[in-house]
């Protein structure tokens, strides 16, 4: 328990002691520079978090009296590389020298500010604010928490009783931290999917319903960010429920009329997927999901994944084995797997039977056809397009068979096939077409 009076504190934290970050502290102290840990890195380590390990938090944020002209002077005396990422913003990036073997730390370094004017995502800062005031223009209280090298906790917003109790809380009035940046909306609901308890803060949620249609104003690639980052997070069906019933969803997202497919999709997926939650979440077919992803300036790759997973699915899960592998040899086990477990969520077959298809997709190993384009140009056969129907054609027969007919088998198809013997020129002019 903290003693009454005075300020609680917690045991320095393994990646404060590291000697990156301690490199940048001793820089700036050999100059009388004080310099706090705040926002994510403070919150995670509150919460029990790993901080510096690979997959989790990397970036370590400070804030410091200090203009930042003094604290890049400073940093550059010590041989710590100094990035102006935000000068006009008081933002510095220190990169101290990594140890062999590990990857760079980064430390942006944030002198304190109040807001003079704000244009949304952008505002025009004073660099007159103390501490208090500096926490004051933050977003959420749980990210105005400031940590000192020594373990010392200042909380000027209430943020360390808003995380014990699972609070997810604007700083100041909600109304006007959204005004400063309408992208907070999304961040809010973010958060609630990581901190929150699910049923929100009557005045946040309030203050989103009334900005809600200030959400266009956004950028495509903020929008997908920050719903992607809700998508990634354990569960996010409550935050989703939430931004459905405060009109949010509808803005970003109208497509997303399956919040019940959703739920049982993460009641069941093996590890999340935020593509994977995506398709579960959409009402749409393939061009549908095709215009979402553009919409939201997906890369290519997520593109097409995502245009795959809409239905109508191209296979038939209750099927014969012989049919599930001829599924899964065309499909790939990547998107085989992602195709059973949305007919799963969608409510088409039993998880039993869902167990049967995963491990299909985890312990098969797809053959390749024995036969190669030499092997029909070696039959008399021009390079052209009908080198490649009648591969086609051996490849399905192939199939047909469950796989089993080895190269002489296929070849003695090939040769039938060339010859006639089956299908004639004319089947051939038809495959070429």
């Amino acid at each position: 328990m903290t003693e009454p009076g005075k300020r609680p504190r917690i045991e320095p934290q393994q990646w404060m002691l590291e000697p990156p970050t301690r490199a940048v502290l001793d820089a700036l102290a050999a100059g009388g520079v004080e310099a706090r840990f705040v926002g994510g890195v403070v919150r995670d380590a509150l919460l029990g978090l790993p901080i510096g390990e690979p997959g989790t938090r990397t970036d370590i944020d400070l804030a410091t009296p200090a203009p930042p002209e003094r604290v890049a002077e400073l940093l550059q005396q010590r041989g710590i590389k100094v990035v102006p990422t935000g000068l006009a913003h008081g933002t510095v990036t220190a990169i101290p020298p990594a140890e062999p073997g590990t990857m760079p730390r980064h430390f942006e370094i944030t002198t304190l500010r109040r807001d003079v004017e704000t244009f949304g995502r952008r505002a025009r800062v004073a660099f007159d604010a103390d501490w208090a005031a500096d926490a004051a223009r933050r977003d959420f209280t749980i990210n105005a928490i400031f940590l000192s090298p020594d373990g010392i906790l200042d909380d000027p917003t209430g943020g360390l009783s808003d995380l014990k109790a699972r609070r997810v809380r604007f700083v100041g009035e909600p109304t006007t931290r959204i005004a400063e940046d309408v992208l907070r909306i999304l961040r809010y609901y973010r958060f609630e999917a990581r901190f929150g308890t699910g049923t929100g803060d009557p005045q946040a949620r309030a203050a989103c319903r009334a900005a809600a249609h200030l959400l266009p104003k956004l950028s495509a690639e903020r929008v997908a960010q920050e719903l992607v980052r809700i998508l990634e997070t354990a569960d996010p069906s409550a935050a989703l429920e939430m931004m459905a019933e405060d009109g949010v969803l509808a803005v970003i997202l109208p497509e997303a009329r399956r919040l019940d497919r959703l739920r049982r999709m993460i009641a069941i997926e093996p590890e999340p997927d935020p593509l994977r939650r995506l398709a579960a979440l959409i009402a749409v077919d393939g061009p549908g999901a095709q215009a979402v992803a553009e919409r939201l300036r997906f890369p290519n790759a997520w593109r097409d994944r995502l245009r795959e997973l809409a239905p109508p699915w191209p296979f038939d899960p209750h099927g014969d084995p012989p049919i599930q592998r001829r599924a899964l040899y065309r499909l790939g086990a990547a998107r085989f797997r992602d195709l059973a477990l949305l007919a799963a969520a969608d409510g088409l077959l039993r998880l039993e039977r869902l167990t049967e298809l995963l491990r299909l997709a985890r312990d098969w190993t797809a053959p390749n056809l024995p036969l190669t384009g030499h092997d029909v140009r070696a039959l008399g056969i021009p390079p052209g397009p009908r080198v490649g129907a009648l591969l086609d054609a051996v490849e399905r027969w192939w199939e047909a068979a469950d796989f089993t007919p080895n190269r002489s088998q296929c070849l003695a198809r090939l040769k039938e096939l060339v010859t006639g013997g089956e299908i004639g020129r004319g089947n051939l002019d038809e495959l070429d077409g």
